[in-house]
């Protein structure tokens, strides 16, 4: 049963904009957006291609974890495969298995959306799409190169219900990871159990796409 509320679309006007800084993925806008009382403010955020993030569940019910330096926060977090919509318009499917291959050398044959977010949108436009992957296996063949902190990465399995209690206890922070673990454990509690997650090519109007 879909909840009684739910997100909707709305856009205030925006008399002029400008963009102070581009990177090569991400940058920053300024807007003037127009406030229910007429008055004009600045509204400065990041502007985000979107992501798709991995939680892929083996046979024993544990869960692809890796350990990755980020340095805006210092520490080096524990997170699920997860990674940039490169192309726009991507497929967030194609993009979400590219990952998985590229940073667990693994490949999966049963795919669901778990769960769609906006990281922090106070201060950016970013949209993630979480899937649920099933049914894994290695990737034949050599390991995606990596470089610069993905060359530090180290890998583990990990049971669901360890990583929900890391999460309430403040041991784990990646917003993926404690979002994807805290749905995954909902969803396997609800009357309707995996099989009422959404399709992997269910609509995403966050990041609209073509089906592949």
């Amino acid at each position: 049963m879909a909840s009684r509320i739910a997100d909707t679309p709305q856009e205030w006007e925006v008399t002029a904009t400008s963009t102070p800084f581009q990177g090569n993925k991400t940058g920053v806008r300024t807007d003037r957006v127009v406030m229910p009382d007429g008055s004009v403010v600045s509204r400065d955020y990041q502007t985000h291609p979107g992501s798709v993030a991995i939680l892929a569940l083996d046979d024993q019910d544990h869960v692809l974890v890796l350990s990755q330096y980020r340095h805006p926060v210092r520490e080096k977090l524990w997170e699920i495969p997860a990674g940039l919509l490169d192309v726009p318009g991507e497929n967030p499917l194609a993009a979400a298995e590219r990952e998985l291959y590229e940073e667990a050398h693994v490949k999966a044959e049963d795919w669901r959306v778990l769960v769609d977010v906006y990281t922090s949108p106070g201060g950016t436009d970013e949209a993630v799409r979480i899937f649920l992957a099933r049914q894994l296996s290695e990737v034949e063949g050599e390991r995606f190169e990596v470089s610069e902190e993905e060359a530090e990465m180290e890998l583990a399995r990990v049971p669901l219900e360890e990583l929900v209690r890391g999460a309430l206890a403040g041991q784990l922070h990646n917003n993926c990871l404690v979002v994807g673990c805290l749905a995954l454990s909902a969803a396997l509690s609800s009357g309707g159990g995996l099989g009422a997650l959404r399709p992997a090519q269910a609509p995403w109007p966050a990041r609209p796409f073509d089906p592949m």
